[in-house]
C-alpha cells in the first residue's frame, strides 16, 4: 500500500478513499459467498468519544454510533452480548434479567441534550467522565459506574417529575410504554424496591417469607396475604417503583434509536441469550422451577469438574400442558422470545443450545457430578429423581460409557427427536415467525459437549450452529472445526468472547502442534502441492502469518456467515472474559476511543485483522480459474494491504 493511500485510510476515514476500500472488501465478501461478516460487540465494550466516557460502553451512545459509522459497508451485523440488567457485584451480562434493560447502557450524554429536555444537567455528566478512573483506558470501571450511572438517573428522574406536566412528549410515551409492558414491568420494578426494603439484592436472603414468594403462593390463604403485601409495598415504593419504570422507559427509547440507526447503515443487531435465568427473574416466577435442582455442566473444555452454574432449572410441567400446549412456562419463555426478535432485527443467538434441548441438571448444594445424582434433565431414564422427564427409555442408552458422555444416548426414532425439539419448535422458531423472522434468524451455541440429541435437533430443525477454528482437532482430518469440513448455514469464527484472543492461542502453540496446524493450513489455502510445504514452513516461522492464514481459513471456508471477536479485529491481546473465574478484568475489555487511529495502527505493525490480505488469502485458496475471474478484484485488494 501507498504512504498517500495509509494516511487517507487514517486520517482522513469517511473520504473517498475508505469509502473504495470498503468497496473492495464488499465485493471480495460477496465473491466468496459470505452472507453475514459479524463483529462480536458486548455493550459495555463499545468505545466511547472524547469527553463523554463515563467508565462504561454503550451500544446507545455517541461512540457505538460513531464506530457504525466505521464498520459500515464492511460488517453488516453485530453481535451484542446479553443485554439485561446485571448486579451489583456481577459484571458478567449473562446473570442479566430476562426482560429488563441494563440501566448501565442508557447513554447518559444524551440526557444532557435537547433531546431529552435537558433532565440530566451537564455538571453531573461532567463530574462523572472527569472522575473515571479508566478514563485514559479501554477498560471497564464497572463497580465506579455502578454507583455513578444510579446518581444520574436518580437526578433524571427527580427532574421529570419537577417538569412532568410541562414534558408531555416524554409523559405520553412513558406511560404508553407502562401499559405496554406491565406485565413483566412491575414485578421487576418490585423487586427492586423489595431490595431497598431488606437493603440487599439477593432474595433468599431476605427475612420476610411474604416478600421471598410474593407472586408465588401456594394455599388461597397465602394468595390473599400476599396480595395485600403487595398492594402495601406498591403504595409504600410508589415512587421508587416509578422510578424504576423510568429507568426501564430510557433504555427502551435509545435502544430503539440505535437500532433505527443501524438498519439506516445496513447493519443489523444480533442479540444473544443466556442459557441462566436472574435472581429477580427466579424470585417472580418460582413455581415454575423444579425445587432442588440447578443448570450446570459436565466436565468440558473448560472446566474438568464440570460447572455448577446454579441457575434454576425450568419444570418441564410447568413449559407444556399434558395436551401439548404452552404451561405457564411455555408461554413466560415465548414472551421473552417474542421481546428479543422484536428489539433486534438481526435475530438471536442462543447460549448453551444444549440448555433448551438436553440440559445438564444436578442437586442445588451438589457438585454437577453423576455420582452426586447429576444427569441429563431429559435423558435419564435410570435415575428415579429424573425418570419422570425422561424423553427416551433405558434401551436408548450405551451403558458402556458413563452418564456425562456425549454418546451417552445412542438411538433415536423420528418420534423421540421431535419430542426433544419442542421447545425450540413451539417457543423459539414459534415465537420469531410471530415477530416475521425466519429460523435463519437463530444462532445456536453448539460448543463444548454437543449430546446426540442435540445434533439430531439441530439437524431435523436445520438450524445453524457454530463452528470456532481454534478448537479444532488437527490430527483428524474431518474435525468439524476445519474450516473445508464446515457446512455453509453454520456461523464460523476463530474464537468467541469465551476463548484467549487469536494472538495469545497462536503463541502458546508448541513447534510440533503450530507444525501440524501449518500443515493443515497449507493443505486447504494453497492449490498448488508443490507450493504448499513452502508455504507451511513460513507459517512455521512467523506467527503474524499464522494468525494471517488462521483468519482466511474461515473465510476460504463454505460457511456463508463470519463472527470476529472485536479484540481479534483489532490485535488486542488482552482476554475478555475467562471462563470459571471472576475478577475486575472479567467483561471488562473494551474498545479504544480512539479506534480508527488504533485499527490502521495495529494493521502498520502487523497485527488485527487485515482483511485484504486476508481476503485475497482465501481467493487465491480458490484455485487458478478462480483467481482468473477475480484478477481485476485481486489487484484491488492488494492496493490496499498493508
Amino acid at each position: 500500500m501507498t504512504a498517500e493511500i495509509k494516511k487517507n485510510l487514517k486520517n482522513e476515514l469517511y473520504k473517498s478513499e475508505f469509502k473504495n476500500y470498503k468497496k473492495v472488501i464488499n465485493k471480495a465478501l460477496e465473491v466468496l459467498g459470505k452472507k453475514h461478516l459479524t463483529i462480536i460487540l458486548h455493550g459495555a465494550s463499545f468505545p466511547s468519544i472524547e469527553m463523554q466516557n463515563t467508565g462504561i460502553g454503550s451500544p446507545n451512545s455517541q461512540g457505538a454510533k460513531r464506530f457504525i459509522d466505521f464498520i459500515e459497508g464492511i460488517f453488516n451485523s453485530i453481535q451484542l452480548g446479553p443485554s439485561g440488567k446485571t448486579k451489583a457485584v456481577d459484571a458478567s451480562p449473562y446473570t442479566g434479567t430476562m426482560f429488563s434493560d441494563n440501566p448501565l447502557f442508557i447513554d447518559l450524554y444524551e440526557l444532557t441534550t435537547d433531546k431529552w429536555k435537558n433532565i440530566l444537567s451537564e455538571e453531573t455528566f461532567h463530574q462523572i467522565v472527569d472522575n473515571n478512573p479508566n478514563k485514559d483506558k479501554n477498560f471497564v470501571a464497572y463497580d465506579y459506574i455502578f454507583i455513578n450511572q444510579e446518581k444520574a438517573l436518580r437526578e433524571i428522574f427527580k427532574n421529570y417529575k419537577e417538569k412532568e406536566n410541562e414534558l408531555t412528549s416524554i409523559k405520553e410515551k412513558f406511560e404508553s410504554f407502562i401499559r405496554e409492558n406491565i406485565e413483566w414491568l412491575e414485578k421487576d420494578a418490585v423487586y427492586a424496591a423489595l431490595t431497598v426494603e431488606h437493603e440487599n439484592d439477593y432474595w433468599p436472603v431476605w427475612k420476610n417469607k411474604a416478600d421471598q414468594n410474593l407472586y408465588n403462593p401456594k394455599t388461597s390463604e397465602e394468595k390473599d396475604f400476599y396480595a395485600a403485601r403487595l398492594e402495601e409495598i406498591k403504595e409504600k415504593y410508589n415512587q421508587e417503583i416509578e422510578y424504576y419504570y423510568f429507568v426501564q422507559f430510557v433504555a427502551n427509547q435509545q435502544k430503539q434509536d440505535i437500532i433505527k440507526y443501524t438498519l439506516k447503515k445496513d447493519i443489523k443487531m444480533i442479540a444473544d441469550r443466556q442459557v441462566g435465568f436472574s435472581d429477580c427473574d427466579f424470585w417472580s416466577s418460582q413455581k415454575l422451577f423444579l425445587e432442588g435442582w440447578s443448570l450446570g455442566c459436565p466436565p468440558d473444555y473448560f472446566s474438568k469438574d464440570g460447572q455448577d452454574w446454579g441457575f434454576p432449572v425450568m419444570d418441564p410441567d410447568k413449559i407444556f400442558n399434558e395436551d401439548g400446549t404452552l404451561g405457564a412456562g411455555g408461554i413466560l419463555l415465548k414472551s421473552m422470545f417474542k421481546k428479543i426478535f422484536k428489539e433486534n432485527p438481526g435475530g438471536v443467538r442462543i447460549d448453551h443450545i444444549i440448555g433448551l434441548v438436553d440440559p445438564w441438571v444436578y442437586k442445588t448444594g451438589k457438585k454437577p457430578k453423576p455420582e452426586e445424582g447429576a444427569g441429563r434433565l431429559y435423558s435419564s431414564p435410570e435415575l428415579e429423581l429424573l425418570n419422570k422427564y425422561s424423553k427416551i427409555s433405558e434401551k436408548n442408552l450405551n451403558k458402556n460409557v458413563d452418564s456425562d458422555n456425549e454418546k451417552r444416548v445412542k438411538n433415536l426414532s423420528k418420534k423421540e427427536v421431535l419430542k426433544y425439539a419442542e421447545l425450540l419448535k413451539k417457543v423459539v422458531i414459534q415465537a420469531a415467525k410471530e415477530e416475521k423472522m425466519s429460523k435463519n434468524s437463530i444462532i445456536c451455541e453448539d460448543l463444548g459437549t454437543l449430546t446426540y440429541p442435540v445434533e439430531k435437533v439441530m439437524k431435523e430443525l436445520e438450524l445453524s450452529g457454530v463452528r470456532v477454528t481454534q478448537f479444532v482437532d488437527p490430527h483428524n482430518k474431518k474435525h468439524p472445526y476445519r474450516g473445508k469440513n464446515i457446512n455453509a448455514k453454520h456461523w464460523v469464527m476463530v474464537g468467541t468472547h469465551d476463548n484467549v484472543p487469536l494472538a495469545l492461542w497462536a503463541e502458546s502453540l508448541k513447534q510440533e502442534e503450530l507444525l501440524i496446524h501449518a500443515k493443515n493450513l497449507a493443505q486447504d489455502l494453497i492449490k498448488d502441492k508443490h507450493h504448499r510445504e513452502k508455504f507451511a514452513n513460513k507459517l512455521v516461522k512467523d506467527r503474524k502469518e499464522f494468525i494471517k492464514a488462521k483468519c482466511a481459513e474461515i473465510f476460504a471456508s463454505p460457511a456463508e456467515n463470519i463472527q470476529i471477536f472485536f479484540s481479534d479485529f483489532f490485535g488486542i491481546k488482552d482476554i475478555y472474559n475467562k471462563p470459571g473465574t471472576s475478577g475486575s478484568k472479567n467483561w471488562a475489555l473494551r474498545i479504544p476511543n480512539n479506534f480508527e487511529d488504533f485499527y490502521f495502527e495495529q494493521l502498520s505493525n502487523e497485527k488485527g485483522i487485515n482483511l485484504p490480505a486476508i481476503l485475497k488469502l482465501a481467493i487465491e485458496s480458490k484455485g487458478k480459474k478462480f483467481i482468473k475471474d477475480n484478477k481485476k478484484l485481486v489487484k484491488k485488494l492488494d492496493k490496499y494491504i498493508y
